[in-house]
């Protein structure tokens, strides 16, 4: 028989063998708890660890000789005095959990019971297995793994085996921010360079599938943290300041209905001197950079989190946040980063290409507790990928791959500010890559002082919009906004009693975006397009047209670099591949920003008595000149991305198909049905500003098949790959019968009876054979279109 005593915290636990016991100090039961799930290893093909599952308010409570877990709801609340408050903890009856009968007693009659079954029987209220698709748990191929007890935190991982079959799921990722959500990691802070498929959201979320009836073994991390006797007086959420927030209902309002409140999610900081306009903390917030980060990037971890002092300083704190090594082994024993009272930055061995900044609050306030930020190993390829694709013909260090460590330092601090930002309750802000011009993106003075996009806290990347000689800064920094939203969330009101009494101060501050960009905010697009062009996703600048312009100029550079910086003398040309596709992706991209200016919507969150209308439509000269810059980019052929000393050592085969697929899918994306409707929309509240569904189709289709204008037409592979898949495009929405396609089907067929006719008419110009044969097949599948065989 084994029996172990661990360390003393907010419970003793004890093992004895493979079963669990808590010895719970009478000053622990009742008390709140924040109870937290997460995933913490996966096999290698269900996807990565590290994502949260769900969290729960718990207490323990004694009953004679029974002790019970029970939920604790702090959704609904009547705030102050009165009868409603008491309706309220009368309807609130806390559901039990699990009851445990008392096996012993120790110090002080402390109930002593054992907790094996609960920590390893995937409880229902604890449940991931909606999450992995498992089955049942398997006993015999499941464990407790570990238990760990701290003063303010118990810490408990268990192996699960889930039998295969029913309720067979994908695991999937959280999916992108909403305005109050849980606490939780930032599921897709850094998404990959390549296609994609920021309580938490970020991008979109993305899936891993499983085969059918497969058993799924995954390791589970449960967390109880207590939660702070006297919680922290809340800071009321404001939709214009996108901070994480916990929410709840109040019944107790004057509005005569229920109303939805949330408190932002902050750390509890506090002044020295309340006199002062700038003062230390009472307490600091402490990051630890963990024992495992390797070493060479530890200084540029602790410049990252240290950077967002200059924000603080706005709020009126100095020193406010600190960054130390982790204590070594000699210097501190019992030191472990699951140890709920430190804020940790982690680093996994794994090859995940990504980073998260989860954290803990207290959903009755929305105090954070601590965080733990991860940086998977991989992510350094992902920064070095994105790096030498958008501006390595703009830094003579990324002249060669692998970037040299101090330009990787630069980019892991990037990362990592990116992630203390969530930390601080910060969320991704997709309005801050718009707030600047191409001029001042291109201004080394301006960049060097506010950086490259507005906030942190978007995706913004790399100046790719600068050019050669420009020395305007790369690479992004704490910005205007995160400034701003620090300040708004963090700066002490005195004289004030409760949260409303900071609401007429709070609204104050938060008016300042009325008139400037640089302070607003804007939420992750739900989908991977986006309806307002300010609010994007890996873009830069206030003019997407402009903007993509010099971007694809630095593309050009870069696809000229690559024979040169991706190869390595007696290496196969792997690297020369991956890094060509980058290219092309990146390419792709950010051609994607200037279709989103098409039936673009633009959303400025104004509230009553600051600014004007909230929204408006992109100008009809805007959206014809995003049309006329597709044309003549987007769906003409990239000579620069065709170069021989790339081709014939990658291999050629495949390359046009590529270039097709990216030019099938942005015309597919111009023709969507959210698309038009919004054009639609446009066209009947004002007819005579709104560019058309039909001018777009008029307009892409005069540029696709421009060649019949010609003295002598002739298409290239390319184009004549382009010509058919716009074909193929208009087909199924004139075979169609709902009512989706129904405002562009007249369009489509008026479209395409005209080109049909302009074949016609250049047919006996035409004296290349492949286009004559090409221009006589599509005129042919143009009839076939117009008049299907019944």
């Amino acid at each position: 028989m084994n029996i172990r005593k661990l360390a003393n915290g907010e419970f003793i636990v004890h093992r004895l063998d493979d079963k669990v016991y808590y010895e719970i100090p009478p000053a622990m039961l009742n008390r709140v708890m924040l109870w937290s799930t997460e995933i913490a290893q996966l096999p290698v093909n269900l996807g990565y660890g590290g994502t949260a599952a769900g969290h729960k308010v718990v207490r323990w409570t004694r009953r004679g000789n029974k002790v019970y877990l029970r939920l604790v709801d702090s959704s609904i609340r009547a705030e102050g005095t009165g009868a409603i408050r008491t309706a309220i903890n009368a309807a609130s009856l806390e559901p039990i959990v699990a009851a445990f009968d008392i096996e012993a007693e120790g110090k002080d009659k402390a109930p002593v019971i054992e907790v094996t079954r609960l920590l390893n029987s995937d409880t229902t209220e604890f449940s991931v297995r909606s999450r992995l698709g498992g089955s049942a748990v398997d006993p015999s191929r499941s464990y407790i793994e570990n238990v760990k007890s701290f003063p303010t935190n118990i810490e408990v991982r268990t192996l699960y085996t889930f039998a295969g079959g029913a309720g067979g799921g994908a695991f999937t990722l959280p999916s992108a921010p909403t305005p109050n959500p849980s606490p939780s990691p930032d599921p897709s802070p850094l998404p990959t360079p390549a296609p994609r498929p920021g309580r938490r959201g970020p991008g979109g979320g993305a899936g891993f599938g499983r085969g059918g009836g497969s058993s799924i073994t995954a390791l589970i991390h449960y967390s109880m943290t207590l939660l702070p006797e006297e919680p922290m007086m809340g800071r009321l959420s404001d939709s214009r300041v996108g901070f994480f927030s916990d929410s709840y209902q109040d019944y107790g309002r004057d509005e005569h209905r229920v109303v939805d409140r949330a408190y932002i999610n902050r750390y509890r900081l506090e002044k020295k001197d309340l006199t002062a306009r700038v003062s230390e903390p009472v307490k600091p917030i402490i990051y630890y950079v963990s024992r495992e980060v390797p070493e060479k990037w530890r200084p540029y971890m602790k410049k990252a989190v240290e950077a967002w002092n200059v924000a603080f300083e706005e709020a009126g704190f100095k020193n406010a946040i600190v960054c130390k090594d982790a204590p070594t082994v000699v210097e501190d024993p019992n030191w472990d980063p699951e140890d709920a009272r430190f804020s940790v930055i982690r680093w996994a061995p794994t090859p995940t290409e990504n980073a998260q900044g989860p954290h803990l609050s207290d959903p009755r306030s929305g105090e954070i507790i601590s965080a733990h930020i991860i940086i998977w190993h991989n992510v350094l390829k992902l920064g070095e990928t994105w790096y030498f694709t958008q501006v390595g013909a703009l830094d003579p260090r990324a002249a060669r791959l692998p970037l040299p460590d101090t330009l990787m330092g630069e980019i892991v601090q990037y990362i990592v500010s990116h992630e203390v930002g969530h930390t601080l309750g910060l969320f991704h802000n997709f309005k801050a890559s718009s707030s600047y011009t191409v001029a001042q993106l291109r201004s080394k003075d301006f960049t060097e002082k506010f950086g490259d996009e507005a906030s942190i806290m978007d995706y913004g990347r790399f100046n790719y919009v600068a050019q050669p000689g420009d020395n305007a800064r790369l690479i992004p920094i704490i910005g205007p906004y995160d400034k701003f939203a620090i300040s708004w969330g963090y700066s002490p009101i005195g004289g004030t009693h409760n949260p409303d009494d900071e609401k007429t101060k709070l609204d104050e501050w938060a008016s300042k975006q009325a008139m400037n960009p640089t302070l607003r905010f804007g939420h992750a697009p739900e989908s991977g397009d986006t309806e307002d062009p300010t609010q994007q996703t890996e873009d830069l600048g206030s003019d997407p047209i402009e903007a993509t312009r010099y971007g694809l100029k630095n593309i050009a550079r870069v696809a000229q670099m690559l024979p040169t910086a991706a190869v390595k003398y007696g290496e196969d040309y792997d690297l020369l591949h991956e890094m060509y596709d980058a290219v092309l992706s990146q390419r792709q991209r950010e051609l994607g920003h200037v279709a989103s200016l098409i039936g673009g919507v633009i959303e400025t969150d104004y509230h009553a008595g600051h600014g004007g209308e909230s929204y408006k439509y992109v100008s009809r000269d805007q959206q014809a000149k995003a049309v006329r810059f597709l044309v003549e980019n987007a769906f003409s052929t990239p000579r620069e991305l065709l170069a021989p000393d790339i081709l014939f050592r990658i291999g050629p085969s495949g390359v046009a198909d590529r270039i097709l697929n990216n030019q099938r899918t942005l015309l597919a994306r111009l023709l969507e049905s959210a698309r038009i409707k919004r054009l639609g929309d446009a066209q009947a509240l004002s007819p005579l500003q709104a560019y058309t569904l039909t001018q777009l189709v008029t307009d892409l289709q005069g540029g696709i098949w421009s060649e019949l204008g010609m003295a002598h037409p002739a298409m290239d592979l390319y184009r004549r790959n382009l010509q058919r898949a716009y074909l193929e495009t208009l087909k199924p929405v004139l075979a169609s019968d709902n009512t989706v396609g129904t405002e562009l089907r007249p369009i489509a067929r008026g479209a395409l009876k005209d080109l049909g006719r302009s074949i016609n008419a250049a047919l006996p110009k035409v004296t290349d054979r492949e286009t004559l044969l090409h221009l006589q097949d599509c005129s042919t599948q143009i009839e076939r279109i117009l008049n299907p065989k019944s």
